[in-house]
């Protein structure tokens, strides 16, 4: 073999070497890229899934959070009505106390103004024409054993004693006729009564012979003349509802 050839040989044994170590070299980067881009992926994965797990907490976060505004919203419009529901009732209650002790006052007051509308009306029925006077003053003497009964409130007290200033009121407006007995120096007499409110009583005996008229300010019966039977018999059959309501002329005392 001649030198030429072995430098060949050489040449191309070391061009083999030198090829085989450069292919080793190249294979050995192409796998660390390859399990360095594997090894990012699975950490990108692993990043995702965390910032997946974190966006999911954040959304449920999120909606804890607006429930909890909503929530508190919501309370506070409740608590400011409640708030105001109190401050009303509060207001009733001041309201209440002052009206207790108001009525507590006037029960102070009212209780001896009432002792004096019954002393009132017992004068004013003495006073007054004589007609239902016993039953009258039997009235005011209830009224007054009223006031001393504890089981009757104030209330009820004052509105009894109104009634029957109610009842002698109505007195002043009615027609009315009743038969009894009318006592003329010292005898009586059946005769039938007719009264016109307060302002004309009247008395005319059965057999409608003779009449008389109340004297309130001689406190006495007057005889009355002839030309007042025929109205007088009128006044009492009009009272008895036995003739219709017509003017009757009837002695009248003008008011002092």
């Amino acid at each position: 073999m001649s030198v030429k050839i072995r430098k060949s040989l050489v040449a191309s044994a070391l061009v083999g070497a030198v090829a085989l170590t450069s292919s080793n070299v190249m294979a050995d980067p192409l796998k660390d890229i390859h399990n360095v881009e594997g090894q990012t992926i699975k950490a990108a994965q692993k990043s995702q899934n965390k910032i997946d797990n974190v966006f999911e907490q954040t959304v449920e976060l999120k909606a804890e959070y607006d429930s909890t505004v909503n929530q508190t919203e919501i309370l506070k419009v409740y608590n400011d009505h409640l708030a105001r529901l109190v401050a009303d009732q509060n207001a009733g209650i001041e309201s209440l106390n002052k009206q207790i002790k108001e009525i507590d006052t006037t029960k102070r007051n009212v209780v001896p103004l009432m002792y004096r509308m019954i002393d009132t009306l017992e004068q004013f029925i003495k006073a007054d024409v004589p007609f239902d006077t016993e039953k009258r003053l039997d009235r005011v003497e209830k009224l007054r054993e009223l006031m001393t009964n504890a089981s009757v409130t104030t209330s009820e007290k004052y509105r009894q004693v109104l009634e029957a200033y109610l009842t002698e009121k109505d007195y002043s407006t009615v027609v009315t006729a009743t038969q009894g007995a009318l006592n003329l120096d010292g005898r009586d007499i059946t005769v039938d009564f007719g009264r016109v409110g307060r302002i004309a009583y009247v008395a005319q005996s059965l057999d409608l012979k003779n009449a008389w008229v109340w004297n309130n300010s001689t406190k006495q019966w007057d005889k009355l003349g002839d030309e007042y039977l025929s109205p007088i018999t009128d006044l009492i059959r009009m009272a008895r509802k036995q003739k219709a309501l017509d003017l009757v002329e009837l002695p009248i005392f003008g008011a002092e």
